[in-house]
C-alpha cells in the first residue's frame, strides 16, 4: 500500500489470510500511525481495545524483587500507547484496502525464485509466471525467497513456550495491560474490547505439556492464580496455540533484488509486542529508500535498507533477549541489574519518558 502510493507498481502473492484468526496482536502507536498513513485505520475499530496503562509485576520468588510499575500513555502525551486487535479483523481491513486500492493479490502458492541479474521470476501454483525487479520477502521464518537468495540465519532456543489464547474475564481490565514476571518468563494479560483479554504465558516446555492436557475449566483455573485473580473469574474464549521460543536472525536484511521483512528477516520471543510492529518500521525503511528510486531492486537501494534497520533490529534483539534471560537465570547479578532498572524507571520521571517514547519507536517517515 505504501509502495503503490509511491507510484510503484505492486503484485502480492500470498494467501488471502484468515480472517477468523482469533490470536491477537498488539500495536504500538507508531503502528496505529503508519497504518492510518496507508489508509487502514486501527483506532476505534471495534474488534479493537486501547493501551491506555502498561504495567508490570514482579511476581518472582527470588530475593530480589522489583517493586510495580505503571507506565501510563498520558504521561508522554499520548491517549493510549497502542492498540490490541484480533489477527483477522486486522487482516480483513488489510484486504478491504488492497482492494480500495485495486492492487493484485495472487493467493496462489509460490513454487519457485530465480533470481538473474536484472530480474527476480517468480512460478507461481494456478497463476501465470511473474517477473519483477525487487521481490521484498514476507513469507516468515522459513522464508523460500531467503533461501533462494542464499541467505542464512543465526537461531538461538530457549528453554520455554509460549502459550496463546483469548480469555472472558469478570472485571473490568480498566484498558491496562499487565505483565507478570515469573521464573519461566512472562505472563502478559492485554486488553481486548469489553471484558475480555488475550494471555500470552512463557512457560517450561515440560509446564506446556501439562498445561495442554487440562480442560478449559482447570487452565482456566491455573490462569486464575497465576494473575493473582487480577481480572477475577475467567474463561476460556479462544483455541489455544503453543509456540517454542526462538529468536532466528537472517544474516543480511537483502540480497540481489531481494528484501526482507518481517520474519524472513527477524523472529523474536512474544516479549514487549515487537514482532508485527517491527515488520511496519521495515516497511517505512523500505519505502523511505525506494522513493524516487529508478531501479527498486539496485544494489544502493537496498544497501540503504540494510543500513536504516539495522540499529532498531539488534536494539531491539539486545532488549529482549536481556530481558529474557534475567528472568530465566538464577544469577544474583543479573536479578540485581533487572530490579535497579524497573526501579530507576519507577523513581526518575524524565528516564520513564524517554523509555516510553523510544519503546513506541514511530514507523511513520515523514
Amino acid at each position: 500500500m505504501v509502495l503503490r502510493a509511491q507510484g510503484h507498481a505492486v503484485t502480492l502473492i500470498g494467501p488471502a489470510g484468515n480472517a477468523a484468526d482469533t490470536r491477537t496482536t498488539a500495536l504500538l502507536e507508531g503502528s496505529v500511525q503508519a497504518l492510518a498513513k496507508a489508509g487502514v485505520v486501527i483506532a476505534g475499530n471495534p474488534a479493537a481495545a486501547p493501551l491506555r496503562v502498561m504495567s508490570i509485576v514482579d511476581a518472582t520468588q527470588r530475593l530480589i524483587r522489583a517493586r510495580p510499575i505503571a507506565f501510563e500513555a498520558k504521561e508522554i502525551g499520548l491517549d493510549a500507547f497502542g492498540w490490541n486487535i484480533a489477527n483477522g479483523a486486522l487482516t480483513q481491513a488489510l484486504l478491504n484496502r488492497l482492494a480500495e486500492l485495486e492492487i493484485e493479490h495472487v493467493t496462489g502458492r509460490l513454487l519457485s525464485v530465480d533470481i538473474a541479474d536484472g530480474h527476480v521470476g517468480l512460478t507461481i501454483d494456478g497463476a501465470e509466471p511473474l517477473t519483477a525487479g525487487l521481490v521484498i520477502a514476507a513469507d516468515g521464518r522459513n522464508s523460500m525467497v531467503r533461501q533462494a537468495a542464499g541467505i542464512g540465519t543465526t537461531r538461538h532456543d530457549y528453554p520455554q513456550t509460549a502459550l496463546a489464547l483469548n480469555l472472558r474475564v469478570s472485571r473490568d481490565h480498566r484498558e491496562i495491560s499487565t505483565e507478570f514476571h515469573t521464573e519461566s518468563g512472562p505472563f502478559t494479560l492485554v486488553p481486548l474490547p469489553g471484558r475480555r483479554a488475550s494471555l500470552v504465558w512463557v512457560v517450561s516446555p515440560e509446564r506446556a505439556e501439562a498445561l495442554k492436557e487440562l480442560d478449559d475449566a482447570a487452565l482456566a483455573h491455573e490462569i486464575e492464580k497465576q494473575s493473582h485473580a487480577l481480572l477475577g473469574r475467567v474463561s476460556i474464549d479462544s483455541q489455544r496455540s503453543f509456540w517454542p521460543m526462538n529468536t532466528v536472525m537472517a544474516t543480511s536484511q537483502s540480497g540481489t533484488r531481494i528484501a526482507l521483512i518481517g520474519e524472513a528477516a527477524h523472529v523474536l520471543p512474544p516479549i514487549g509486542a515487537q514482532g508485527f510492529n517491527l515488520t511496519l518500521r521495515d516497511i517505512a525503511a523500505l519505502a523511505k529508500a525506494l522513493r524516487d528510486a529508478k531501479d527498486p531492486g539496485a544494489s544502493a537501494v537496498l544497501d540503504a535498507y540494510v543500513k536504516a534497520r539495522r540499529a532498531d533490529i539488534g536494539t531491539r534483539h539486545t532488549a529482549v533477549d536481556l530481558l529474557n534471560r534475567s528472568l530465566l537465570s538464577d544469577q544474583f547479578a543479573l536479578q540485581g541489574l533487572r530490579g535497579l532498572g524497573l526501579y530507576a524507571l519507577e523513581r526518575i520521571g524524565p528516564l520513564r519518558r524517554v523509555v516510553m517514547r523510544q519503546g513506541l519507536a514511530r514507523a511513520v517517515e515523514d
